[in-house]
């Protein structure tokens, strides 16, 4: 079984940049693909950016197109979201998410990880 923990995550003026991490633990990534997933107050947890467990493949949601980079360190056993131009409504909880896999398909959907993270908080101010 995998832990995984968020971090990086704070305040930040709009057009600011952020750089979250995800550090696992209990097992290596380097045979899970990992996600990203944000949750709003009162909405429901969407995929922001996802990646293959070999690196090979990404997806990014519409909204973050351009603006966020995910990417994977397996010999840091870390996946990181690069956040650039933010915009107040990135603000919301970001979370990782992991399902052991050597697929090419992107995983999107939130009911296909099974391990996630505690989440770590994303406040962008106007």
């Amino acid at each position: 079984q995998v832990q995984l923990v968020e971090s990086g995550g704070g305040l930040v003026q709009a057009g600011g940049s952020l750089r979250l991490s995800c550090a696992a633990s209990g097992r290596t990534l380097s045979s899970y693909a990992t996600g990203w997933f944000r949750q709003a107050p009162g909405k429901e947890r969407d995929v922001v950016a996802t990646i293959t467990w070999s690196g090979g493949r990404t997806y990014y949601a519409d909204r973050v197109k351009g603006r966020f980079t995910i990417s994977r360190d397996n010999a840091k056993n870390t996946v990181y979201l690069r956040m650039n131009s933010l915009k107040p409504e990135d603000t919301a909880v970001y979370y990782c998410a992991a399902r052991r896999t050597q697929s090419e398909v992107v995983l999107i959907s939130v009911w296909e990880y099974d391990y996630w993270g505690q989440g770590t908080q994303v406040t962008v101010s106007s």
